[in-house]
């Protein structure tokens, strides 16, 4: 009998209980397809199908070279990934040279084949922004799930014909945005800004745009989502990260940060926190590592300090 390959339980396979011992742990020979109860060896299922390949690969250039399946499929691109193409390779599959008298009928197939790709005038807008999606995501080191998310967004945006009457390159912003704020990735409305090319004002209406009509959950943007990459860029130590996020809690607690700009409550906790710890850093350097102004800071931190009561040490 072969090795057994991994231990499952009964709910594994849709067995609750072995049918003659009664227990619920079984192993699943994979040499012999069957699943046998490790308490009695009582066979509970048989013929399992195997759905890995049939071939063995010691290497990951033979493993490439013998996989007969493309790349997964994904909505950062226009065709999802499942379209394939004529090669511009003279030579088939077995690598003989193509007659001549064939290249020509060749050469029309894949002409017109490149042009069916793009028939739709929603494909061709799909074709556009995943191309503007890929270059800001890069500039921005966003990671491949929330593009995933951002590509989702934008098309029930697109969808729903919010896309019409308005810059392709605001949309795709827009849902990048939202994406960050989804996924919890500390990317302020500024930064996405100065990577795209859209102002802050068509950016600010393609996102409440979006938000409206486009059934998606996006959770409040918070400061304690900021902290890390603006504690990063400061070279704070943990401790006053930690007691800056508390600081927060604190005022989340109490009613204080409804209606205010995360960056400034974030810049403000941190300017406080490092006091306290005694890892100070200058308004200035804060504002400019939060793209808040230094008046903001000033202004969240009063109210902290004050509806806090907190002391602060000049």
């Amino acid at each position: 009998m072969a090795k057994p390959v991994r231990s499952m339980t009964g709910r594994d396979r849709g067995t609750n209980v072995c049918a003659i011992c009664g227990g619920n742990d079984f192993y699943q020979d994979l040499a012999r397809g069957e699943s046998v109860c490790t308490t009695c060896g009582c066979v509970i299922n048989e013929r399992h199908i195997d759905s890995g390949p049939e071939w063995r690969a010691f290497t990951s250039e033979e493993r490439n070279a013998r996989a007969r399946t493309g790349s997964p499929m994904t909505l950062t691109m226009a065709d999802k990934g499942l379209a394939t193409t004529i090669g511009w390779s003279d030579r088939d599959a077995n690598g003989r040279a193509i007659a001549a008298s064939s290249r020509a009928a060749i050469y029309r197939m894949r002409k017109w084949q490149i042009r069916t790709l793009v028939h739709s005038s929603q494909h061709r807008n799909l074709s556009i922004a995943m191309s503007e999606m890929d270059r800001l995501t890069s500039q921005l080191g966003v990671p491949n799930e929330t593009k995933e998310t951002a590509a989702l967004v934008y098309r029930k945006a697109l969808a729903k014909r919010l896309v019409r009457g308005r810059s392709i390159e605001g949309m795709v912003a827009a849902t990048i945005y939202l994406s960050c704020r989804i996924h919890k990735i500390p990317r302020q409305l500024d930064e996405i800004v100065a990577e795209a090319r859209v102002n802050r004002k068509e950016l600010g209406q393609c996102v409440r745009l979006i938000l409206r009509h486009v059934d998606v959950k996006v959770p409040i943007p918070s400061a304690n989502d900021l902290m890390p990459r603006i504690s990063s860029d400061l070279g704070l130590d943990g401790q006053t990260v930690q007691t800056a996020m508390s600081i927060i809690n604190d005022a989340r607690r109490e009613g204080i940060t409804a209606g205010k700009d995360p960056g400034g409550l974030a810049a403000a906790a941190l300017y406080i926190a490092g006091i306290i710890t005694s890892d100070r850093r200058t308004q200035r350097e804060i504002a400019e590592a939060s793209n808040v102004t230094e008046v903001t800071v000033r202004n969240r931190y009063k109210d902290l300090a004050n509806s806090l009561e907190i002391t602060i040490k000049p």
